[in-house]
């Protein structure tokens, strides 16, 4: 495991009572080169983009 995923496991983890880290997963993955991708949770559809000021949004 590298440093920076180390890092990324260690920050993830709440209070000391954790009993396990959370799992983290870069935007980059998801979006590969997009900027929009379409989610389904529970039976519906979910839109979630980039902005121009690299923020995120969850639309429904």
């Amino acid at each position: 495991m590298a440093a920076d995923d180390t890092d990324h496991a260690r920050l993830s983890q709440p209070a000391a009572s954790a009993q396990r880290a959370q799992r983290i997963v870069e935007s980059r993955d998801l979006f590969r080169g997009e900027s929009e991708i379409l989610i389904s949770h529970d039976g519906a559809i979910y839109r979630m983009k980039i902005t121009r000021q690299g923020k995120l949004i969850l639309n429904k």
